[in-house]
């Protein structure tokens, strides 16, 4: 303890007393608050470093590719607010926001922060102080990978605010996602195993992303407030893949795959809130802008470098969001929480592929795709009404309804238009017995359509073709989700979800078909694209369990351990059986044990799953990514603002897998006939980091 206060440090005494859960008698809402001094033993430099430390939460940040606002929320708010950027992930927002300013964190229901929110079993609010003065956080990390190369990566943010108004400014710079792999790749004939092709394979990948982002806000009161923010971000990403072939019949040859991406995105975005009839209005406006340019390569050649042919193709889109969305909410309307507003969009896609083959002697001639020059547009409009009220002093009910219609149309090389339109209700029920949180959650859900399975694609590296559906339709869900959790050691959390999904028109894989002009029939045109099976369910099951070991021996010590089961079905219509959804993980699971003890901390982390299968046409595609991964690291505190970590992952040398398995002519036949086994090492990653913070 002594140790502890020489750095700045809480004690354990205040640590234990800096949690505390109450239920607001008013609205029924539980509520679990961490304050600041809980966070200082682990010397976080950002929000987001918060975040992470709170007792069995996990971070849900959201999806930046969702159209909408409410799709695109995940499960923190800042002062109660949502972030009104929505090209920027949940955690870069908060990797913006200095430690320093966080004043401290409430866990409740999200129903207590708004219709965008409403159902979920628990969010995160962060509360910042009304600190001025200049106020930031420096980090800077350098990792290096098996081959020696050095990856940086560096961030600064700033925050300067003058009574009710704040100034904010990022810039970072990092090699995003960069790594060096080696492998190979194995097909053989089935049954007899014998092996007709082996590659010998390296790949090297560099990302490097450079993002740059203002904000301004006004925050006179929680009714009274202006925010506006910018951001451009460039991200350039090239792969080299090299493989030297060795087939029976065929002379050994290289294959050389390259892949060279730029993608720019560029937003605007703000609200306004200002009371109105006893409650708060609020104005949401955003525009985006996203231009894509990828160009992709593959070659074959002799082990003397003689030209043998390959393919290329070039792919433009470009992505277009402008948005505007109006809500009212009131407190004690009747006993009532309302909230009832209304969401307008626009977003286009317009997108151009063009793939060629090329011949020995460089000569380029066109692959034509059904659909690989096309222009998707949806206008979209939501109206929603939520409301909630305290049955009793530890029992609360929140009802929702909300009514969507788009009407989306595809032109370019197919013409198709049609107007979707859904109800979807949601109800809740919250009860807080005691030191549990008990939640009962039914809604209605309408998945949305990615513009990007409109139009064709292809792969070159696994030689797979996907052709563009222009007649997709949406995934619908009833989703019912009980969830319980409470506390255990003093600021442990135990946190248990069980739940089951009715789903139709599983959004899938099915084979593409078009009309014979002669007999008026479908006919299978050899690919198959995104579209919808029938009927489907999914069952899941997880927990959270998240342990201080002090009482048991281990002075700072914590472990946190958790694990998600999901059994999906539905009906493959190649074979006519039970299946699982395609790219959906059986089982996945982690485990952190980390010990803060003032001045040093250490931690080990490990985490995998069971790896997800792909249902195609002609092949089932089976991903294992590296499980399991281990990780750790050593951290030293030279100041409550300052922190050196010294880190390794795939502490194991583990390696990622994949299984492809083919059927001729599809898979209506009852048994493959070839097998390809991938496999890669990234080996070990050593990496060096340091963060300041200030203000």
């Amino acid at each position: 303890m002594i140790l502890a206060a020489a750095v700045g440090l809480p004690s354990l005494a205040i640590q234990a007393r800096a949690q505390e859960q109450a239920v607001d008698t008013r609205s029924g809402n539980a509520r679990l608050v961490f304050e600041a001094a809980f966070f200082a033993q682990f010397s976080p430099a950002n929000a987001l470093q918060v975040i992470q430390r709170v007792p069995g939460f996990t971070l849900e940040s959201g999806s930046t590719e969702v159209r909408g606002f409410a799709q695109a929320a995940g499960n923190v708010v800042i002062d109660g607010q949502r972030p009104s950027s929505k090209s920027d992930s949940l955690d870069t927002v908060l990797s913006r926001i200095p430690a320093s300013r966080v004043l401290r964190v409430e866990l409740a229901p999200g129903n207590a922060f708004g219709a965008d929110y409403a159902g979920k079993p628990q969010v995160a609010n962060l509360i910042l102080t009304d600190a001025g003065g200049l106020a930031g956080t420096l980090e800077g990390r350098l990792s290096r990978e098996y081959t020696g190369r050095i990856l940086p990566k560096g961030n600064a943010a700033l925050t300067y605010r003058r009574g009710a108004s704040s100034f904010s400014a990022s810039l970072s710079y990092q090699l995003f996602n960069m790594s060096s792999e080696e492998g190979f790749d194995r097909l053989v004939a089935l049954p007899s195993r014998e092996t007709l092709e082996f590659r010998e394979k390296t790949s090297r990948n560099t990302e490097p992303l450079t993002v740059a982002s203002l904000g301004w806000a006004l925050e006179e009161a929680p009714d009274r407030s202006v925010h506006i923010n910018g951001k451009l971000s460039f991200d350039k990403w090239t792969l080299h893949d090299a493989a030297r072939v060795f087939a029976g019949g065929i002379a050994t040859h290289d294959e050389l795959y390259s892949e060279d991406h730029l993608w720019r995105t560029q937003e605007l975005s703000g609200d306004v809130t200002r009371p109105l009839a006893g409650g708060a209005i609020k104005l949401n406006l955003l525009g985006t802008h996203r231009h894509r340019r990828n160009d992709d390569a593959f070659a074959s050649t002799t082990t003397d470098n003689a030209a043998l042919g390959g393919f290329y193709q070039d792919f433009d889109d470009y992505r277009d969001e402008r948005l505007a969305r109006l809500a009212w909410s009131r407190t004690g309307l009747a006993g009532w929480t309302v909230e009832i507003g209304a969401e307008g969009a626009f977003n286009r896609l317009r997108s151009d592929l063009n793939i060629f083959d090329v011949d020995s002697a460089g000569q380029r001639t066109p692959v034509d795709l059904p659909v690989d020059d096309a222009t998707v547009s949806e206008y979209r409009a939501e109206g929603f009404a939520n409301a909630g009220r305290a049955l009793a002093s530890a029992l609360r009910l929140d009802l929702g309804l909300n009514y969507e219609v788009s009407r989306l149309s595809v032109t370019g090389d197919v013409s198709a238009r049609r107007v979707l339109k859904f109800l979807k209700p949601k109800a809740s029920l919250d009860w807080t017995p005691g030191r549990w949180h008990v939640q009962l959650s039914g809604k209605r859900t309408v998945a949305q359509l990615r513009f990007e399975d409109f139009v064709s694609g292809a792969s070159f590296d696994t030689g797979q073709t996907d052709g563009g559906n222009a007649e997709l339709q949406p995934q619908r869900k009833w989703e019912f989700l009980l969830t319980a959790d409470r506390r255990v050691l003093g600021d442990g959390r135990l946190k248990v979800d069980l739940g089951y999904n009715a789903v139709s028109l599983v959004q899938d894989r099915i084979p593409l078909t078009m009309l014979d002009p002669e007999t008026g029939e479908p006919v299978n045109i050899g690919l198959d694209a995104p579209g919808n099976l029938g009927n489907g369910r999914e069952w899941i099951a997880r927990t959270n369990l998240d342990l201080p070991l002090t009482r048991l021996g281990l002075t700072g010590g914590r472990l946190s351990v958790s694990g998600s089961y999901l059994d999906t079905s539905v009906r493959d219509p190649y074979t006519l059986a039970d299946r699982h959804f395609s790219g959906t993980s059986l089982f996945a699971y982690s485990a952190t044990l980390r010990q803060d003890l003032a001045r040093f901390a250490w931690g080990i982390e490990m985490r995998g799953d069971t790896g997800a299968t792909y249902y195609r046409l002609r092949e089932t595609d089976h991903i294992q990514g590296i499980s399991p991964r281990l990780s750790a690291f050593v951290e030293y505190r030279q100041s409550r603002s300052t922190t050196v970590m010294l880190g390794i992952d795939n502490l194991s040398d583990a390696r990622s897998r994949r299984w492809r398995t083919f059927y001729d002519p599809d898979r209506t036949a009852p048994d493959p006939f070839r097998e390809e086994y991938r496999e890669r090492k990234p080996h070990t990653l050593l990496y060096l980091s340091l963060k300041h913070s200030f203000g």
